[in-house]
Order: structure tokens, then sequence, then C-alpha cells
């Protein structure tokens, strides 16, 4: 990594429940502490959003608590929808959009993900925008084709001002709670072309200070070798945020040891 602050998020996806919700928080913030070498956000539950805020603010990280979507109207008839308004006033402060999930399970559109996306920017979140490929994708030789396309995508009205909240999560989708993750080369290649798109997109200027974090199976054991890469900024973390130990221990390669 170069000058960029790390990033470093947790992804709980639909897991925990109320009291194991509290204990993960507390453990986490506690072997964190307070690190401003790294910054942090974890993507918890809608439903546990207050009770891990509260968690979160006693350890003074309030800035850590994230959400995991958002619909991109500000109310009405949408039913089971969170809004930008109803996760400011749970205390949260990042939303990730366009997770490989929500793309390929729940069938979110480039178009939708693109609304989510400047819904939240301008209503003041950071947002942690994800794009990847597929297995089928990637074995045709069309894994920065895909980034490429989600990436122009989410910039068409593209507002200047919203680029200092923007993160890019990589996350290639074969990699994905599967165990296998690209090896830190292929890892640093897809990171590189989306820097270039960024360029390509918003100005040399944003390409070299936007964060492109890594997202496929980050653990302990692999995190430095993926941070060291040049453009990779951070890692969005699945199963290893659910282990207090191995979210902790990921943190502290991406500040260095």
């Amino acid at each position: 990594m170069t000058h960029r602050r790390p990033f470093i998020g947790g992804n709980w996806k639909m897991n925990t429940d109320q009291g194991a919700a509290r204990a993960l928080a507390r453990q986490t913030a506690h072997g964190i502490g307070q690190t401003p070498k790294v910054e942090l956000a974890v993507f918890v539950p809608f439903c546990y959003l207050l009770e891990v805020g509260r968690v979160l603010t006693e350890a003074g990280l309030p800035q850590a608590l994230g959400a995991q979507d958002v619909y991109p109207e500000p109310d009405g008839a949408f039913t089971g929808e969170i809004s930008c308004h109803m996760l400011r006033d749970c205390g949260v402060r990042a939303v990730l959009t366009g997770h490989s999930e929500r793309r390929h399970i729940i069938g979110e559109t480039d178009d939708l993900i693109r609304r989510k996306t400047h819904a939240a920017l301008a209503a003041g979140f950071m947002v942690i925008l994800c794009i990847g490929e597929t297995l089928e994708q990637r074995e045709a030789g069309r894994t920065n084709h895909v980034n490429r396309r989600q990436l122009k995508s989410a910039f068409d009205g593209f507002e200047p001002s919203w680029g200092e909240r923007l993160i890019i999560a990589y996350e290639p989708v074969w990699a994905i709670g599967t165990g296998k993750t690209a090896t830190p080369g292929d890892a640093q290649s897809a990171h590189e072309t989306i820097r270039a798109t960024i360029g390509e997109h918003l100005g040399a200027d944003a390409a070299q200070s936007t964060r492109i974090i890594y997202g496929g199976s980050v653990k302990p054991d692999n995190a430095s070798d993926l941070f060291s890469q040049e453009d990779i900024d951070g890692g969005l973390i699945g199963g290893a945020s659910l282990d207090a130990q191995s979210f902790v221990r990921i943190v502290q390669a991406a500040r260095g040891g």
C-alpha cells in the first residue's frame, strides 16, 4: 500500500443474533483499540444496528458502524427497504452497495446499484461500492470487461465532490466464501485496471486518491501479502470478521504489523 490510508471493513452478512452481535462488536473493538493508521467499519444486519452502535460508541469507535445495503428513495411505499435517513438515524456512517450477493443472488442491476450508490453518497455516507466477476466470466477472460462495465455504470452522473467518500471493493465472486483467493499478483492486476478506469472517468487525481480494497476470502495468513501490493488499500472481510481475533489480526496486517 502507498500513501492512501488503509480501510478494513467487516461484513457480517446474515449472521449473529442480538447477544452475539453485541459480543462480537465488543471483542472486535477491544482488540483493535484506537488505530489512526487504519480506517474501520463493521457492516451489521439492520436489526442490530442500534445495539452494535451503542457498543462501538462506548468503545470510542462510533464512526465504525456500517450498513449492508440501502434503498435509493427517501421514503414511501417500499416495504422491507431502509432509507438513508433511517440509517443516519441509527448512527450509520458507512454503507455497502453492489455486493456480489446483492447482484447475483438478489438480482440487483447495475442501474439500481448506481442509484443506491449515488443516494448514499449524496446523503453524506462513506460508500463501499463492490464490483467483481464470476468464475464463468473470469474463465472467459472478461474480468476487466466486467469491472469496467460496473464502474462505468456507477460513474454515470457522478458528482466530483463525492469522490473522497467512495471506496471501491474488488471482490472476485468465485473467491467469496469458497476458501479460494486470487494470488496477490492477480489481485494487484485487477486493482491496477480498476484504478486506471477510475482515472478515465473521474480524473488522475481521483485515481490516485481513491482507495481500492480486496474482498475475496481475506484471512490472517494471506492479508499481509495482499496488502503489500501497490494498489490494494485494505480489505472487505466476510467470514473472518465473525471471529474477533482473526479480524484483529487482519487489521494489524493492514497497519503494518
